[in-house]
């Protein structure tokens, strides 16, 4: 680990095009080592105050005119004194500065560096420092919502009562063995086996809760499938409202797969477009149908669309025994537009077959592409989100909480078969180190290292 001594300097705004770039400095010699090179002096500066002045090289030539900000010990962000220096977004002026802070006595920050500080000085526990870097990388509203919930110690919360039950359990078990000899139980082992039972469905939940946290996340990937020309590039198109994919009565148009982004009740859809699926001897068109069963697999919806005016339900019970079969797909009817009422009867009678409702889409009606949209949102996150209060979203977490559970599980074995305290005491202090190093009540250097090299220098 480095030395937490050090005072540290990093870009903080990245490599992003501006009129401002922010340079961060902490430690505690922020305010000397700045001192050396700005025009006013900030010795007797109070913590939250802005300073408008010149940046000079130790040669006394004018870098930049800078705005800095002062934060004193105990009120910045890593709780150490720090400043932040408000420049014009030249890398070359950024570079001057930052070569001037090191000859002055700064060192590069390592990635994460400023975030590991916050940490380790307590002002957050580790699901929150890794919550920050969620933060940056969130790209819909629910990836927002969830991070900052979590950096505002939703989570963190979660785990304290849960380990707080389990210490009151070890406590108890423990006791018992130092008055072994006596034979005096200080707990009801029916008690206990229910607290342990409550624990261990409450940690599942919160693993089972991954793979919704996963999908808003990164994005939920959809891809649209069927046989050629079931309009499926024509579907892209209209929901994305720009010509992404090209579309044509020609059969077999599609030869890759295209996928693109599109953003409905603040979840980020990964929208995959496939080649028709359908027996072919065309060597581009095989690869293309062989990316189509691979995109398959990928999502997690397969939208499964069919020309409502030439299908037939063999088509249909041929495509869900060859490639459908182990998806979680529904069916969608498009050139819902060429629809007359035997095709109608025909799709209510598919309809009640599958077991679900189908829609119909056409491209002419907008209010089609919402409803889409809509069916899409409620097959993978609508009901999954009613159900979780609190949602997993770092894969770390998810480790850490399986191995709780198979803790948990042999405790729950060790009192139902009236095992000795001592071994089921050592079962429940295993789940507790796994739930403590989620928070970094309990944590190491290597942990810290793998975790916070993952963050962007200046964060």
């Amino acid at each position: 680990m480095t030395n937490s001594k050090d005072t540290i300097c990093a870009i903080a705004t990245g490599n992003a095009i501006g009129a401002i770039a922010i340079i961060r400095l902490s430690g505690p010699n922020s305010i000397a080592i700045l001192q050396k090179s700005f025009s006013k002096d900030l010795s007797k500066a109070e913590s939250h105050t802005l300073h408008f002045g010149l940046f000079k090289n130790e040669e006394g030539k004018i870098i930049d005119e800078v705005l800095v900000s002062v934060f004193h010990e105990g009120k910045s962000f890593t709780s150490e004194q720090s400043i932040e220096i408000s420049c014009h977004s030249s890398n070359y002026i950024q570079q001057k500065i930052i070569e001037s802070l090191l000859r002055n006595g700064c060192r590069m920050a390592d990635a994460g560096e400023f975030t590991m500080r916050a940490y380790l000085n307590g002002q957050m526990d580790l699901s929150q420092a890794e919550a920050v870097a969620d933060l940056i990388a969130s790209q819909s509203q629910l990836a927002h919502e969830m991070a900052l919930k979590q950096l505002r110690g939703g989570f963190s919360n979660e785990l304290k009562e849960l380990r707080e039950k389990l210490i009151h359990f070890a406590s108890l078990v423990e006791l018992e063995l130092d008055f072994a000899e006596e034979d005096v139980e200080f707990a009801d082992r029916k008690e206990l086996l229910n607290l342990v039972s409550e624990v261990k469905a409450y940690v599942r939940k919160l693993s089972q809760s991954f793979s919704l946290g996963n999908a808003i996340k990164n994005g939920v990937p959809v891809a649209f499938v069927g046989r050629p020309n079931a309009g499926k590039s024509t579907v892209l198109n209209a929901l994305l409202n720009e010509e992404r994919a090209i579309v044509s009565d020609i059969p077999g148009t599609t030869r890759d797969t295209i996928e693109e982004n599109i953003h409905h009740n603040g979840i980020n859809f990964r929208l995959m477009d496939t080649a028709g699926i359908h027996s072919s001897e065309d060597t581009i068109e095989k690869q293309g149908i062989a990316r189509s069963m691979q995109k398959i697999e990928e999502a997690t919806l397969v939208v499964y669309l069919f020309d409502c005016s030439t299908f037939t339900e063999e088509q249909i019970e041929e495509d869900e025994l060859n490639f459908l079969k182990s998806s979680n797909y529904i069916l969608v009817a498009t050139k819902g537009d060429l629809a007359i009422d035997e095709t109608l009867k025909n799709v209510a009678k598919l309809s009640e077959k599958e077991g679900q409702e189908i829609p119909f889409l056409s491209i002419k009606e907008e209010a089609h592409k919402s409803q889409l949209l809509d069916i899409l949102y409620d097959k993978t996150i609508g009901k999954e989100i009613e159900q979780h209060s609190v949602i997993v979203s770092n894969a770390r977490h998810v480790d850490k909480l399986n191995k709780a559970e198979e803790s948990l599980d042999k405790a729950k074995y060790g009192l139902e078969s009236n095992m000795s305290a001592d071994l089921v005491a050592m079962d429940i202090r295993q789940a507790m180190y796994q739930i403590g190093q989620i928070t970094g009540d309990i944590s190491t250097d290597d942990l810290l290292g793998n975790i916070f090299a993952k963050f962007c220098i200046g964060k």
